[in-house]
């Protein structure tokens, strides 16, 4: 487990959001520091990919602030008044955030090489041998160091998956944030995505993770957090929330996850 830093990378204070007049987000708060790997369960509808996409401004949030590595994310404030960020700028603040999504969405007309490089090369500004020579050893890194001229369509979906990772990691990231990674997987292929997963998490990378792997959060996790209905229900170390949950929203969503992996 990680040793907390005195000030959060990730600083969430009551952080709300609407679409139309389905209020999502009713006040989330959640400090997540350097090297802490965070897992957010919860059922689905409960508000927890909403909240990933907000830490990286792919969603506006409508009331609360967040910080990430000290900078207000897709705000800044003038004299004691907000105002939005414009999109280059908020393009500059998601270069420091990597973000992995259900579906894998690289690019289909490019290898897999191809699809790492891009953004460090276009974004900032890196040399292709450069690039190259870093998107090699993160592609041999997630165990792809023979696939990277294949086509997505030439790859498995977990292949394509670790592909997403290696790509997000190209930029440097100072965070992680993981949007159900193994949902759209199927079952013999997730173990993979996971076990890279688990090795980043071993090498310190601030990670947080959207996902209803239960096991592996409670094998990884430093902080799981239970979402349900647009509030944080409970947080706390997995032994806790996992393995003595205190509310029965927790219970009941943990015993319908066992229920359906024992059948599944």
């Amino acid at each position: 487990m990680s040793t907390p830093t005195p000030h959060p990378l990730v600083h969430a204070v009551n952080v709300t959001k609407s679409f139309g007049h389905v209020e999502v987000l009713k006040g989330i708060d959640l400090d997540v520091h350097a090297g802490e790997v965070v897992c957010l369960l919860g059922p689905s509808g409960s508000g927890k990919t909403t909240f990933l996409r907000c830490i990286n401004s792919l969603e506006r949030i409508d009331g609360g602030r967040i910080w990430v590595d000290g900078d207000l994310v897709g705000l800044r404030e003038v004299d004691g008044r907000l105002h939005r960020l414009t999109d280059r700028q908020i393009a500059a603040q998601r270069r420091d955030i990597g973000m992995v999504f259900q579906r894998f969405n690289l690019f289909p007309h490019m290898t897999a090489l191809e699809n790492v490089i891009e953004a460090p090369i276009r974004v900032r500004g890196e040399s292709r041998a450069d690039a190259t020579r870093r998107a090699t050893e993160l592609l041999d890194r997630v165990g792809l160091a023979d696939r990277r001229q294949n086509y997505p369509a030439q790859l498995s979906g977990g292949q394509q998956q670790r592909v997403a990772i290696a790509r997000a990691l190209a930029m440097r990231p100072k965070l992680m944030l993981f949007d159900e990674p193994t949902s759209a997987l199927d079952p013999e292929l997730v173990g993979e995505v996971l076990a890279v997963m688990r090795e980043l998490a071993a090498d310190g990378t601030t990670m947080i993770v959207v996902t209803h792997e239960v096991a592996f959060a409670r094998e990884v996790a430093d902080q799981v957090v239970f979402m349900d209905g647009g509030v944080v229900v409970e947080a706390g170390p997995p032994a806790e929330v996992i393995g003595n949950p205190r509310h029965e929203r927790t219970r009941s969503f943990l015993a319908r996850m066992r229920a359906g992996a024992e059948h599944g």
